[in-house]
């Protein structure tokens, strides 16, 4: 294959991965940084990079390398699309729509919250607590996925969300 044809090399072969052809990219945001950028030719090749990644759950996305040379030097978002994904885990993956939590789901474990105020104050809980408080991490949330998305980033850090208030 000529030079002029090849867009990339595979991250695990090393094999030449030619202009308009198909790909795979790992979904976990640390292996698509710009800095990693990682490509694999084949879902073979994907599997060969997780030893060494030790993510907890990931899958292989196929992508379509740019068509001209020109583009290759343009953002991933705008040079290739991801068309679909192999789950690698038993377990669905977390953003998969079936398992998200519906708006008004309580995402406080009550047997912990109830322990907390007791050991603390040494007060009792009402269950009619736990929709408030979790409607007020549901905005915490939003606040720190919208921090990691300014940041370009598809992992919500510790970093992202407000300061505790004490």
């Amino acid at each position: 294959m000529a030079d002029a044809e090849i867009w990339k090399r595979c991250s695990a072969c090393k094999e030449s991965i030619a202009l308009g052809a198909t790909y795979w990219a790992c979904n976990v945001s640390t292996c698509n940084r710009k800095r990693t950028a990682l490509v694999f030719c084949t879902v073979s090749c994907w599997e060969v990079h997780l030893p060494e990644a030790n993510h907890r759950e990931s899958w292989a996305v196929e992508k379509t390398a740019p068509r001209v040379a020109e583009a290759a030097g343009a953002p991933a978002a705008l040079s290739s699309s991801g068309t679909r994904r192999i789950v690698r885990t038993a377990a669905p993956p977390v953003g998969d729509a079936s398992k998200a939590a519906t708006p008004d789901e309580i995402l406080i474990i009550a047997s912990r919250l109830k322990d907390y105020v007791r050991a603390t104050s040494g007060f009792n809980t009402s269950d009619g607590v736990l929709g408030p408080l979790s409607d007020a991490v549901r905005r915490i949330c939003d606040d720190a996925i919208e921090n990691a998305r300014r940041d370009e980033r598809k992992t919500v850090l510790e970093r992202d969300l407000p300061p505790a208030r004490r």
